[in-house]
């Protein structure tokens, strides 16, 4: 909540209510109002916090996750850039990794800066009860980029050849995937491994090192059912502009990171064309 973000930025800055409003140009009244949940900052105040902290070393980014996550068995978190209205349901855009579905992750972080450049995204803490349900766990490995091709389209035009069959019914007749997330520091090392720049070895291998948290995709209405959702978060524009800043510089360590593991198996593996048509490591 905005009253204990503020307070949590006052303490790291290890200053008193008037000593911050001084900081803010606003009067010490209002920075209790703040406090105490009775008023909230105007987006010019929460541009004014987010820069003092950004002067003073306060990294915000890692408050909100932290307050963002709960400490219970299968707790689940999505974001949405409009929020959820009426039932859950799988109705993703088709393309996303594991097709069409209800995604949800298993840290916060990452759907947090999947919306952080939206205008009012909302944020939502979900449980999922796995009970009677069918499920396809897709470990890091081939099968985890493969089906990742297929879902995305970059098997259009292999139709009817023996690795397309496999991989567009692998996940056939279940109600959830559960396979590590794609996020935007694999984006640009998965695009290369499908355009045939880098081996499924160098894919796999950035895919390790970056140790991505898992999503659980609810593909089927059967499975949306049983999701319940726990709380809905409304960001603010002082947290969507630390989780742009956090965003940025989890790509940028991506990228170096994936860039090192692609140089050490760059003669390794398979490139995307070689596994389509069948060839032998």
């Amino acid at each position: 909540m905005m009253k204990d973000l503020v307070k949590a930025i006052r303490t790291q800055l290890g200053c008193n209510q008037e000593q911050l409003a001084m900081q803010l140009g606003v009067s010490p009244i209002t920075v209790n109002r703040w406090e105490n949940g009775k008023a909230k900052p105007t987006l010019m105040a929460q541009n004014k916090l987010y820069e003092t902290c950004l002067e003073s070393g306060v990294d915000l980014a890692d408050y909100i996750v932290n307050s963002c996550t709960l400490e219970e068995d299968l707790i689940l978190y999505h974001a949405s850039r409009k929020g959820i209205t009426g039932h859950i349901q799988p109705i993703s855009r088709s393309k996303c990794d594991f097709g069409r579905g209800f995604y949800m992750g298993t840290d916060p972080i990452q759907p947090l800066t999947l919306v952080c450049n939206e205008d009012k995204p909302k944020f939502y803490q979900v449980k999922m009860n796995l009970d009677g349900l069918k499920v396809l766990n897709v470990e890091v490995g081939l099968d985890w980029a493969m089906l990742i091709a297929y879902f995305r389209g970059y098997m259009e035009g292999e139709e009817a050849t023996p690795i397309y069959e496999k991989y567009a019914h692998l996940a056939d007749d279940y109600d959830v995937i559960i396979g590590h997330i794609a996020d935007d520091r694999m984006y640009q090392v998965l695009t290369d491994f499908f355009e045939r720049r880098i081996t499924d070895a160098a894919l796999i291998a950035s895919l390790s090192a970056l140790e991505l948290g898992r999503q659980y995709v609810a593909v089927t209405q059967k499975a949306c059912d049983q999701i319940r959702i726990l709380d809905e978060i409304e960001l603010s524009r002082l947290e969507l502009l630390a989780l742009k800043d956090r965003s940025e510089v989890r790509r940028k360590e991506g990228i170096s990171l994936a860039e090192r593991c692609v140089i050490k198996h760059r003669r390794d593996g398979r490139y995307f064309d070689e596994i389509l048509k069948g060839v032998e490591a």
